[in-house]
């Protein structure tokens, strides 16, 4: 099983957070990159740019925060974090 954790932080606040479960036979990129469609879906946020230094965050720690500037639209919480909890 694969889980994706999801939390939208405003300061030093957790605002929203969810876990996003997969045990489809898909890879590890696309399981993640359909577990953050589906938070995006569920919160109504655009989907974040994937910088590089998100993608070298990611790879060493399985997690990532996507600040304003990853964002084409404003948005109202400081950043949105993901991290993997749990891998097959």
């Amino acid at each position: 099983m694969f889980r994706l954790w999801g939390k939208m932080w405003k300061g030093n606040r957790m605002l929203k957070d969810t876990v996003i479960c997969d045990s489809s036979g898909e890879t590890r990129t696309h399981k993640v990159f359909n577990a953050l469609d589906e938070i995006c879906y569920q919160w109504d946020l655009s989907r974040p740019l994937w910088l590089d230094n998100n993608i070298s965050e990611f790879k060493r720690l399985a997690k990532t925060r996507f600040r304003s500037d990853n964002f084409i639209d404003s948005i109202a919480f400081d950043y949105l974090e993901i991290q993997v909890l749990e891998e097959d």
